[in-house]
């Protein structure tokens, strides 16, 4: 099948650059210590975005690094030296929301341009208007449907990006002042609280009162559209989730590779595919799936009629540090776990492989009962492991 789209999928810290370049992205996107909408995010200082594309680039992957907030004066006085940096790194391109950023960006750089979903870009003259001002690419407001970004893609004549995957937002992609008014938090330039997912309480004329979470809306989830995803031409599919962790940047990431690759090659998903593929987005922290506006404008079916809670099914047990084939893994603990857990290997290519910590060494060979975060510890070898494969754990629900 032709014109399969590029898999961009989110990068929240240089670990996690890394996880989802090897699980399968196309590109990631990133933010600097400042201009972004993520300030709560890891981020990437200097050395680590220098580290991150020279990473990509031996893979061929791409990095895009996102300015989208949008700016004061005293923010575009320092940008202009951030700009050369990663025009001297050969970043791939900038996410830019503000038409003074992108004139900022043109006249102190020559890096590429894509336009964030923060400008709100819905139609046709919106993307034309954007691409007279030097913009190569939109992404597209989560407003859009398929059916229309493929319209503004042949009519206006410019790379389009649609969201595939992750949170969604209540507002007009993210241009909300919730949070200003709730906490003194800046939405729009780096601040927001989340105030759509907390529960509100409603007073009615003549005393009822009821408790929602009307402005929360489920997560979206489009593995099943990726069919339509490439006939609407779409050049870029987006999965959302740059402060999620590296579980949520592996699984995400591969399963999408996976069944691009899978319609690449066949034309088709097959249904025990997307069962598959279904079944292990389930395994990740996430609200209740919609397809949101990809197939039609959402509905009151796309609201979550639930208090945000942070249950999740699997957690991250650690990441292969090093390994001696045949002989034994050496994993990089991030969450505890005990010799005889029933764990999981998370491969680059292929399904998930289950196995038990049957032993359990520390970096010095002796015995543990009991793992602890930021140690290293060797557990027996597993056919087909890789350095930073991720391997995980099942939680007692």
């Amino acid at each position: 099948m032709k014109n399969i789209p590029e898999l961009l999928s989110p990068a929240g810290s240089l670990d996690k650059l890394k996880i989802a370049i090897l699980y399968g992205a196309d590109a990631v996107y990133c933010g600097g210590q400042k201009f972004g909408l993520r300030t709560a995010s890891d981020n990437f200082t200097e050395a680590e975005l220098r580290e991150g594309v020279l990473f990509a680039h031996e893979r061929n992957s791409k990095v895009y690094v996102v300015l989208n907030g949008f700016l004061h004066d005293e923010d575009l006085e320092e940008l202009p030296s951030f700009l050369r940096l990663l025009e001297e790194i050969k970043v791939d391109a900038v996410i830019v929301s503000d038409l003074g950023v992108i004139e900022t960006v043109k006249n102190n750089c020559n890096v590429p341009v894509h336009l964030s979903t923060q400008a709100s870009c819905l139609n046709t003259e919106s993307a034309r208007f954007w691409k007279s001002k030097g913009v190569e690419r939109v992404v597209l407001g989560r407003e859009v449907t398929l059916k229309e970004a493929k319209k503004i893609k042949e009519e206006a004549d410019i790379e389009v990006e649609v969201f595939v995957h992750g949170s969604m937002c209540m507002a007009y992609s993210g241009n909300c002042t919730i949070s200003n008014y709730t906490q003194g938090r800046d939405s729009n330039r780096g601040g927001c609280a989340h105030s759509c997912r907390f529960e509100y309480s409603i007073d009615y004329k003549g005393g009822a009162q009821t408790k929602s979470t009307f402005m929360s809306s489920k997560d979206l989830e489009g593995v099943a559209l990726l069919p339509e995803f490439v006939h609407s031409g779409v050049d870029s599919i987006k999965v959302e989730g740059r402060m999620k962790g590296p579980h949520y940047a592996g699984t995400i990431t591969k399963i999408y590779a996976d069944a691009l690759k899978e319609l690449s090659l066949e034309g088709e998903i097959s249904k025990e595919s997307l069962a598959y593929y279904d079944s292990e987005l389930m395994k990740v922290t996430h609200r209740d799936y919609s397809s949101a506006s990809l197939g039609a404008p959402a509905g009151a079916d796309s609201i979550y009629n639930e208090r945000e809670h942070d249950e999740k099914e699997y957690e991250v047990s650690g990441v292969v540090a090093d390994l001696v084939e045949g002989e034994f893994i050496l994993l990089e603990v991030r969450h505890a776990f005990y010799v005889g857990d029933e764990l999981e290997l998370l491969p680059f290519k292929g399904k998930s492989q289950p196995f038990r910590a049957s032993s359990v060494l520390n970096f010095i060979g002796e015995v543990r009962e009991k793992t602890k975060p930021g140690e290293l510890v060797k557990i027996p070898w597993i056919s087909g492991a890789e350095k930073l494969n991720l391997v995980r754990r099942r939680l007692a629900l």
